[in-house]
């Protein structure tokens, strides 16, 4: 018998979206606030996330989060106020027993280059971090970025837009590792919208030219937006719904597994 082959972590990434996208459904990359809303809990808040999601962002809180809306924006502040910082993430997740589920970093770039990026990204492949989401980092000044992840074999994942123009977005989707995020709205995180008719041809094109697998993000709360994006994408992201299941104190897990659409007549379960 032949030993499996070791996944890198962009591989790990893309095992884990193509293996639930297979059953016939969205795979679910969940979001939360590294921190919030408790720092004592956050090891047993990311566990539970990543029990039932197929992928995990971790959000650095930052002082002006500006592609997120009032809820990520809240949990943020309420972090940074307890003291959360790019350091003590690192550290909580060294300290943490591997997890299977594939982990993300999202943040904006100044804690990055404030951290050092070569240092960052050796420390992040220590913690078990499979790659980066950087919302204000262009493609075009990316090089030092992803200088520093490659030799650590860890994503840099790009991010396009229903305004993206056809040469922009085939040269992201050529870049991007892991998966594509392709954000179904102008404007910020959490407002609560339909996927319009709309959302339908842009994902084609995205997907037309993506070697990855696309994921949908902003502004998808509920299993019936989902159940209108399965076939799609690949993956959709939850972000600010999570975040305000936590600070309600109920389950992520019932949360997650809720979102999941009903297996389809003569598909498996």
């Amino acid at each position: 018998m032949k030993a499996a082959v070791a996944r890198t972590p962009i591989e790990r990434i893309v095992a884990a979206l193509r293996g639930a996208a297979k059953q016939g459904q969205p795979a679910l990359v969940a979001f939360l606030t590294a921190g919030y809303p408790s720092r004592a809990q956050f090891r047993e808040h990311l566990r539970a996330v990543a029990s039932e999601a197929d992928v995990v962002e971790i959000g650095v809180p930052f002082t002006d989060p500006m592609a997120d809306g009032v809820t990520i924006q809240r949990s943020s502040e309420a972090a940074l106020r307890a003291g959360v910082t790019l350091t003590w993430i690192l550290e909580e997740l060294q300290l943490m027993p591997r997890l299977q589920t594939p982990l993300l970093l999202m943040s904006y770039l100044n804690p990055l280059l404030a951290f050092g990026l070569e240092r960052l990204a050796r420390r992040a492949a220590g913690a078990g971090v499979c790659g980066f989401i950087v919302p204000d980092l262009p493609f075009d000044e990316s090089e030092l970025m992803r200088a520093a992840l490659a030799p650590h074999a860890l994503a840099l994942v790009q991010m396009v837009t229903p305004v993206t123009g056809a040469e922009r977005l085939a040269k992201l989707a050529a870049a991007s590792q892991g998966f594509l995020y392709a954000v179904t709205m102008t404007g910020t995180t959490g407002k609560n919208v339909s996927a319009p008719q709309e959302i339908a041809a842009y994902l084609e094109r995205v997907r037309g030219v993506a070697t990855v697998p696309v994921c949908a993000g902003f502004g998808i709360r509920n299993r019936e937006q989902i159940e209108r994006l399965r076939g799609q994408v690949d993956g959709v992201i939850i972000g600010s719904a999570l975040v305000e299941v936590l600070e309600r104190g109920e389950s992520p897990q019932n949360f997650l597994a809720a979102l999941r659409p009903r297996p389809r007549r003569g598909s498996a379960p």
